[in-house]
């Protein structure tokens, strides 16, 4: 009997011992390695992809823009001609931003928090402008307000020139990036949904201070990015300001049109002109991907 009811001293040693794991199923073992080879093959073709794409392109230019060292890329800089370009760039591009930003404000909000007979029309018509050709567009800038469009004698008779000057260059700048702004903010607002606005207005706040304490903090990195690429896309704009303006360097000359204007011409010194014109705009398109990625884990954190 003693022997029967004394405990095996091995039993706590089994008990604390964690089961053993079934065995994997051969079958599976290999679906593993053959996804995992799948998955480095698919990274492989990606990185591949962005190198010829992107990568290669950009060391290029860089590789041609100090090719003979940085005393004739300084130069290049300081010329009357890249400063007038330079500053028409600036304008231009300052305008269109602020005016989509303002558009893609509103519209957005337009289209999310209201019901209306066409708007699924509104909607899709703002995307026409990038599903066509920027040529296109310059070309119909110049039969609605060229000097025998359908506004532009009136306006030239007023005094006001829009073709072939600043507010046509503008304007097409505007059109060829007219939804990018407004694309980023309508996803947040139908996420955000009206819960917190409708609380905000049965305490008695009014329209404005519902948008700059609720609606704007809501959609404040969608419109960062929004802005970001529109800013990126007007100042890369080539194809519909180059019919609009006139391309005259010193005076209706932007950063895109100085660029293919000396890469035209022959000659080491335009070739320069061209590569320095081109890294200062891929830079300041890198400067602005970098500055909204680093911003925005902070704003997270905080």
């Amino acid at each position: 009997m003693a022997d029967v009811l004394t405990p095996d001293p091995s039993a706590p040693a089994a008990a604390s011992r964690p089961a053993a794991r079934p065995p994997v199923d051969p079958r599976v073992r290999r679906a593993r390695r053959r996804t995992t080879r799948t998955a480095w093959l698919l990274r492989l073709v990606a990185v591949a992809y962005v190198l010829a794409l992107v990568a290669l392109p950009v060391a290029s230019v860089v590789q041609h823009t100090f090719a003979d060292g940085v005393a004739p890329v300084l130069d290049v800089l300081t010329s009357e001609d890249f400063l007038a370009a330079l500053r028409l760039t600036a304008v231009v591009a300052g305008v269109a931003v602020a005016l989509n930003t303002v558009f893609g404000v509103g519209m957005g909000y337009l289209l999310v928090r209201y019901r209306f007979w066409g708007r699924r029309f509104l909607s899709a018509v703002i995307d026409l402008p990038v599903s066509i050709s920027p040529i296109v567009v310059g070309v119909a800038l110049i039969l609605v307000y060229g000097t025998y469009g359908w506004f532009g004698g009136a306006l030239e008779d007023a005094g006001i020139r829009v073709i072939f000057s600043v507010p046509g260059m503008v304007l097409a700048t505007v059109l060829v990036s007219l939804p990018l702004v407004l694309r980023e903010v309508v996803p947040t607002l139908e996420e955000a949904g009206i819960e917190q606005e409708q609380a905000a207005q049965s305490l008695g706040a009014n329209a404005w201070q519902r948008f700059w304490r609720i609606t704007l903090p809501t959609i404040r990195w969608a419109l960062a990015y929004g802005v970001a690429l529109s800013l990126a896309r007007s100042l890369g704009e080539f194809g519909a300001v180059r019919v609009v303006s006139g391309s005259v360097a010193g005076e209706s000359q932007t950063l895109t049109l100085y660029v293919n204007d000396s890469y035209q011409e022959f000659g080491a010194d335009a070739q320069r002109q061209a590569f320095a014109a081109a890294f200062v705009l891929m830079t300041v398109a890198v400067v602005l991907i970098v500055v909204i990625a680093a911003l925005r884990p902070e704003e997270d954190k905080a």
